[in-house]
């Protein structure tokens, strides 16, 4: 039986806890530094009370180290790890190769993605150094992640939801370029959601101010089950700076998923970590926060990727304004004709619409149907389509509709001569307890009855151990109960769930493979400031191989006056991102135990 997990993302201790209770089988958050994501930085005592919240369930925590670490830095990040470690740290997902030389690190140390596994041989380096997972490129096809996962023993991760960086993972340096800001110290800007104008080599404008660089988001909710069958075992959720109310919805939506594929292969596949969740909302992926979604290359084929018209989330579409009346220049009130019947709009929805400068978006002050009053909006005009980025219905339902997540615990209950009782209870997870009482010396006259109400109060949920009986049976030796009180059942019932409790939850094996090397150098960071498999050529039908265009020339990208030349390798269907100018790198960054 393969355990296949759901790894969510976790800017801090709630939503972590909040991804758990929605079905994650584990989280990575950062620590106090070195994680990736410098605005998501974590107390040490917050990820202990993460772990322990994680491991009522057997899910696991995983804290990022996944940033270049200096060699100033190396004590204070040997200490951060450490310490992480005794707060309950189920594995570190790491960048920097020379972590693996540290002995007293003895927890499974992950690959990051920021690694640039996307080939065989990365792949198996990163094994033989001692990584019992590896998390893969984004960009690949779904034919090379089953090469790799044919070629590794270890476990292997992959995105399958989320924002997606243009370029190969950890192979990016435009942002130090443009701003002295590192990718690969957590500081990314963000460049490539920026707008820019595409030039030949005559200065010709042929696309003017469109976020040329920036690709829809990732979305492989129905493609799970090819991956599982890849031989990917972690499927990951992109968005450590995302917000609770979005974790909790794209968590929910794939935790649904997965139990739908492992429903189909029962004898296959289980999921990673214990419990069963129930209440909550209905998710809806089109509700949060996307660029429109894509599955980029899993098929192997080139597709339109870009969102250069949206950088930002534009939302569902809705429908087309209709009806605009102005009232005195500062306020408005407008009709939408909805694309589906049965629109709702509600107050305080959020509301955007494309302009030839970009994306406008506004507030609707009041809603009733598919009417709308609002402050007056500049560009606003009757037949726009109408997005809606913010359904604030739905965000009140992720806020107050909660998901219980409970362990599913089978009761059963022996009578021997009609006064001792022996409860064995027995947990998903395979803790087991057997509790024994006397509560009385009088025999039921009704032991049908009797053993109807020891049903009914031993099977109320024990919500303070986040237990659920899921399974009851009764049995007695010679047909007859003790006559017992609602009090002294439940009194029962809370020894039996404390009992459980005392144990620890168990855990699906996580792999350990370790050992020490010598750190692999990493390139230089040379004049390639980004290759990618996205091709602007491609996507403005410029590209002479597939779509029979005449040859452009060289192609430059122009921002704020800087100018970046891009180069067509066309023989493996790439495109890479060079200084173009009189701007200089900033210093290069080198890996430290070199």
């Amino acid at each position: 039986m393969t355990p296949l997990e759901l790894l969510a993302p976790a800017r801090n201790k709630d939503i972590g806890v909040a991804a758990i209770d929605c079905g994650a089988d584990a989280v990575y958050i950062a620590g106090p530094e070195f994680g990736a994501r410098k605005a998501a930085g974590n107390d040490v005592g917050d990820i202990a009370e993460l772990c322990s919240y994680a491991h009522r369930y057997g899910a696991r925590v995983f804290v990022t180290f996944n940033t270049i670490i200096y060699d100033e830095e190396r004590e204070r990040a040997h200490i951060q790890m450490l310490q992480a470690q005794e707060a309950g740290a189920d594995a570190f997902i790491i960048r920097d190769a020379g972590i693996s030389a540290w002995e007293d690190i003895t927890v499974p140390l992950h690959a990051s993605t920021q690694c640039a596994i996307r080939d065989v041989g990365t792949a198996q380096y990163y094994e033989s150094i001692g990584c019992s997972r590896i998390i893969l490129e984004r960009e690949l096809s779904l034919e090379t992640i089953k090469e790799i996962c044919s070629c590794v023993s270890c476990e292997v991760e992959f995105f399958v939801h989320g924002a997606l960086c243009v370029c190969y993972s950890g192979d990016c340096r435009l942002s130090e370029y443009l701003d002295g800001r590192s990718a690969d110290r957590g500081e990314c800007i963000q460049a490539c959601r920026s707008l820019y104008d595409l030039v030949d080599a005559s200065g010709k404008v042929l696309v003017h101010n469109k976020a040329l660089l920036s690709l829809k988001d990732y979305n492989l909710k129905n493609r799970l089950e090819d991956l599982a069958l890849a031989g990917v075992s972690s499927f990951k959720i992109e968005g450590r700076l995302k917000s609770e109310s979005y974790v909790k919805n794209i968590v929910r939506d794939y935790s649904l998923a997965l139990d739908r594929l492992i429903a189909q292969y029962p004898d296959r596949y289980c999921r990673a970590s214990f419990g069963k969740v129930s209440g909550g909302f209905v998710p809806d992926a089109e509700k949060t926060f996307n660029r429109g979604y894509t599955e980029l290359y899993l098929d192997g084929k080139r597709g339109l990727w870009s969102s250069m018209d949206a950088p930002t989330s534009m939302g569902e579409v809705v429908g087309t304004v209709e009806s605009l009346r102005t009232k005195d220049g500062t306020a408005c009130e407008f009709r939408v004709s909805p694309f589906k019947p049965g629109l709702v709009l509600n107050n305080g929805d959020g509301f955007s619409f494309a302009t030839k400068n970009g994306i406008k978006g506004f507030r609707g002050d009041s809603c009733n149907g598919t009417s709308v009053s609002c402050k007056a909006v500049p560009g606003l005009k009757e037949g726009i389509v109408l997005h809606r980025n913010m359904d604030s219905a739905f965000e009140k339902k992720l806020e107050t509709m909660k998901c219980k997540r409970e362990l599913q615990v089978n009761l059963e209950v022996t009578v021997y001569d009609g006064y001792e009782i022996s409860i064995s209870a027995t947990s998903e997870d395979g803790r087991q307890v057997e509790c024994s009482f006397r509560p009385g010396n009088q025999k039921a006259v009704n032991p049908q009855r009797a053993a109807s109400m020891l049903k009914e109060q031993l099977s109320k949920r024990y919500e303070h151990y986040h237990f659920n009986v899921s399974g009851f049976s009764v049995n007695s030796s010679d047909g007859s109960l003790p006559l017992l009180s609602a009090s002294s059942i439940n009194a029962m019932r809370r020894e039996t769930g404390e009992s459980i409790n005392r144990l620890p939850c168990s855990k699906h094996r996580l792999m350990t493979a370790r050992k020490n090397f010598l750190a692999k150098d990493m390139k230089e960071m040379g004049a390639e400031l980004m290759r990618t498999r996205y091709c602007i050529k491609y996507e403005l039908g410029l590209c002479p191989v597939r779509q029979g265009a005449e040859d452009c020339g060289p192609l430059f990208l122009l921002n704020n006056g800087r100018r970046l030349s891009l180069g067509f390798d066309c023989r493996n269907c790439e495109m890479t991102v060079t200084p173009c100018g009189a701007l200089s790198p900033s210093r290069v960054f080198t890996p430290s135990g070199k």
